[in-house]
């Protein structure tokens, strides 16, 4: 597989999850590293995470305002300082509809990030529903986000909002990646993020609890193996 990279760090930044903690599995160390750069890092979370859970007496609304804690904590450990916004559809019923496409580019405009991450939504035989809209998302954001025609709104003020066309769309979890950023010593705050989620251990990471080092350690050499050569991967689009 032929990768390019590294490239140049972007000035500015915003990665687009469909849940909390899709970000720092897709680009966590990659983020990190250009943070620590002083590029300004933004994460927009797509849904609530309200389903995110094997606990069938979990109580969604507990579960949602936990999520909400821990993504902002795993940006912390990435050392974003930029916006960290968490949306408010039902973790499962994400769709790429217009109005969500038009709230997307809203962000895009807004924040005005030179470079915009986010999921593959061509990766093939992919399971999560909200992660193809959210890849659809993405991409047909950043269309409307460049094209002065279309019409999008300041999503905090409502009003009218210049159209941004960011440099490039870097995509992860990329059925065909271009591109390689090296995680080096970044991997650690890669997990450390990545930890940084906790109510997922049980679930997404198969960590008992505080205790069972054992699980954080198996945890951290799946991160690692998940790398491409020690380097997180994506398609890059030009816009």
């Amino acid at each position: 597989m032929g990768l390019s990279g590294p490239a140049e760090r972007p000035a500015s930044a915003l990665a687009i999850g469909a849940h909390p903690d899709d970000i720092e599995f897709g680009c966590g160390a990659t983020l990190a590293r250009w943070a620590a750069a002083g590029t300004v890092v933004h994460l927009l979370v797509l849904t609530n995470g309200s389903k995110g859970t094997w606990d069938v007496e979990a109580d969604p609304a507990a579960l949602v305002a936990t999520r909400r804690q821990e993504q902002a904590a795993a940006a912390a450990a990435l050392g974003a300082t930029g916006t960290v916004e968490v949306g408010d559809v039902e973790d499962g019923e994400l769709q790429a509809t217009v109005d969500q496409r038009t709230a997307v580019a809203g962000w895009i405009r807004r924040l005005q990030p030179e470079l915009v991450l986010g999921h593959d939504p061509w990766k093939r035989y992919r399971l999560h529903p909200d992660h193809r809209h959210a890849g659809w998302l993405t991409v047909d954001g950043c269309v409307a986000a460049r094209d002065a025609h279309f019409r999008v709104p300041d999503p905090n003020t409502g009003e009218p909002i210049d159209h941004h066309r960011p440099a490039a769309l870097w995509l992860f979890e990329a059925d065909e990646p271009d591109h390689a950023e090296p995680a080096g010593e970044w991997l650690d705050t890669k997990v450390e993020a990545l930890l940084a989620h906790r109510s997922q251990w049980r679930s997404t990471m198969d960590i008992a609890g505080e205790d069972d080092t054992a699980g954080i350690d198996r945890f951290r050499a799946q991160v690692r193996e998940a790398l491409v050569d020690g380097a997180e991967v994506f398609k890059v689009m030009e816009l």
